[in-house]
């Protein structure tokens, strides 16, 4: 695994580079971290070390960002109600599951089944999403909005649903979780 740097950071989150996706990471200023999930929805926050954001959204000049700078998100964390759907919504899944997971939300259809040439991708995806996970070190927490039936399963077979941040059908996505930052991937869509 390459050494986490901004260059290797930059590398890895390319891999979401493309299809509508957000993947970032913020300093952690709350003791509740779904607190910080907010600020993470927010299109304009800053990395937390100055390092690359992948935002499609932003990338594209999205529009509808010019109008709501949350978009394409509509559950906000910002008053307690709404902290309290978030966390219903998310469930905690081990480190070992959250690789796998981090190299599905790079598939087109969130499905590796779909992945044209897998198999021969897989290492080097694998190895990106380590870097990615590298940042957020042991006893960090990951959590993602799958079917609770799904949290502890291998996500290379694919998942039974999700519970929706945004308005799109589908939607996968992760928040990693430390003591410092708390970062997104997350990857939509749009049926």
């Amino acid at each position: 695994m390459a050494e986490l740097d901004e260059r290797s950071w930059a590398e890895a989150i390319g891999m979401y580079a493309y299809g509508y996706r957000i993947a970032k990471v913020v300093r952690r200023e709350h003791e509740d971290w779904v607190r910080d999930v907010h600020t993470l929805m927010r299109g304009d926050a800053p990395d937390a070390r100055g390092w690359a954001v992948q935002d499609s959204y932003a990338d594209e000049g999205e529009f509808d960002r010019l109008d709501d700078p949350f978009h394409p998100f509509t559950l906000l964390p910002d008053d307690d109600e709404k902290r309290e759907a978030v966390r219903i919504r998310l469930r905690e899944i081990p480190r070992s599951s959250a690789k796998r997971f981090l190299v599905v939300l790079t598939t087109l259809w969130l499905d590796v089944g779909e992945y044209p040439d897998f198999e021969e991708c897989r290492a080097g995806l694998e190895e990106k999403a380590e870097v990615v996970l590298s940042r957020f070190p042991e006893g960090s927490r990951f959590y993602v909005n799958t079917e609770p039936e799904t949290a502890t399963m291998d996500y290379y077979q694919g998942t039974a649903g999700c519970s929706p941040f945004a308005g799109y059908d589908l939607e996968l996505g992760m928040i990693l979780v430390s003591e410092t930052e708390v970062g997104m991937v997350w990857a939509f869509l749009p049926l």
